[in-house]
């Protein structure tokens, strides 16, 4: 004889311990999931809003509110209705909502009408492109959020960069994706030599196609394979019509360095994987990284033939292009000008620096 299945509501202990160690948004969470726990709410519907109107009060009409937390980073407020609660939580300019409710229409319909005309949508200007910027959150793990990206047009900034990398972008900028044969795009030289900014005119040039993200903290998503996981599988949006993702990282010298230890070895592995091989395979993924490294310092396996979409060292001015840059020679060096000292001649300030100590005086002694 089959044993009677248990309901899950009795089947589950509810038992909530507070401490001083709680806040009282952890008391507001654990009163909202208590009616969906024991099955009095059992439908419940959830969304996030990356930016959210200012002024917006994301409750339905006739919500009750009965519970309010705010702190530093964040703030919670529940709400009630007939047959519904709500939990609000509010972050910089986003939010989390989700109801429960008795029903799944009834869920849905104030979930709607919580949301109705809050999500900010500033009108998009020519000049800018929608980035987004992947990094993992104390509080909700791996989290993308995105921004509207000043970028000017390739016509614009291709003076910027000496002959023979304005040729090589020449190219990059009208890449289509039927052009793609390999999935990295490197792009390598000395500090301030614009490798950032030509990244941001290339998501405007591909962004009919592309979406581009920034992972902010590199050095931990190709050594936390959960969160590698969350941003080379997840669906993001538009990955599901087709579209590409390039995601950038930026300054990546230990990463990809030709006498990588074996912890920064097994990141780069990843990397690989990532570009041409399991992982990477049936997604329309493209990497791109840039080091302050030289080619010749780069590990082998990164910059084998096949593997790259574009190779670029990206390097100073020649004195002649960076006085016809400038409109001047004064302050040029004979061996031609990086774009970010170009800048720099441009606005009359240069680095602070530390003046010339006397080298006889405290010679063996650093900070």
């Amino acid at each position: 004889m089959s044993a009677t299945p248990q309901d899950p509501r009795h089947a589950l202990p509810i038992r909530l311990n507070i401490d001083d160690s709680d806040s009282p948004s952890d008391v507001v969470d654990a009163l909202f999931l208590g009616r969906f726990t024991t099955g009095e709410q059992p439908y419940a519907h959830s969304v996030s809003i990356e930016r959210v109107k200012p002024g917006a009060s994301l409750l339905p009409p006739e919500a009750r509110v009965v519970r309010a937390t705010r702190d530093t980073d964040r703030s919670a407020t529940l709400a009630e209705g007939t047959g519904w609660t709500l939990l609000i939580s509010r972050w910089s300019r986003g939010a989390d909502i989700t109801v429960t409710a008795e029903t799944d229409e009834l869920a849905a319909r104030v979930l709607g009408q919580a949301t109705e005309d809050a999500k900010d949508e500033p009108e998009p200007q020519p000049e800018n492109v929608t980035m987004g910027f992947w990094y993992v959150s104390p509080r909700r793990g791996p989290h993308r959020t995105t921004r509207q990206i000043g970028a000017g047009t390739w016509e614009e900034v291709r003076p910027n960069y000496t002959a023979p990398v304005a040729g090589a972008m020449d190219r990059l900028m009208k890449i289509t994706p039927d052009d793609i044969t390999g999935r990295l795009l490197l792009l390598h030289g000395p500090p301030g030599t614009g490798k950032t900014s030509a990244l941001r005119t290339l998501a405007r040039s591909w962004r009919d196609w592309c979406q581009v993200d920034c992972v902010l903290d590199p050095e931990r998503l190709f050594n936390d394979v959960g969160y590698l996981m969350d941003i080379a599988i997840g669906e993001d949006e538009g990955t599901a019509q087709g579209r590409w993702r390039l995601l950038l990282l930026e300054d990546c010298d230990e990463l990809i360095r030709g006498e990588a230890r074996h912890t920064a070895g097994q990141a780069l592995s990843r990397l690989l994987n990532l570009t041409d091989g399991l992982l990477g395979q049936g997604r329309n993924v493209l990497v791109g990284v840039t080091t302050n490294e030289d080619l010749e310092r780069l590990h082998p396996a990164v910059v084998r033939p096949g593997r790259c979409l574009a190779r670029i060292e990206v390097g100073k001015l020649s004195h002649r292009e960076a006085v016809d840059w400038l409109g001047t020679d004064e302050g040029v060096s004979r061996e031609g000008a990086t774009l970010a000292e170009l800048f720099a001649l441009r606005r009359g300030s240069s680095p602070a620096s530390v003046p010339a100590q006397n080298p006889s005086a405290d010679a063996g002694l650093y900070l």
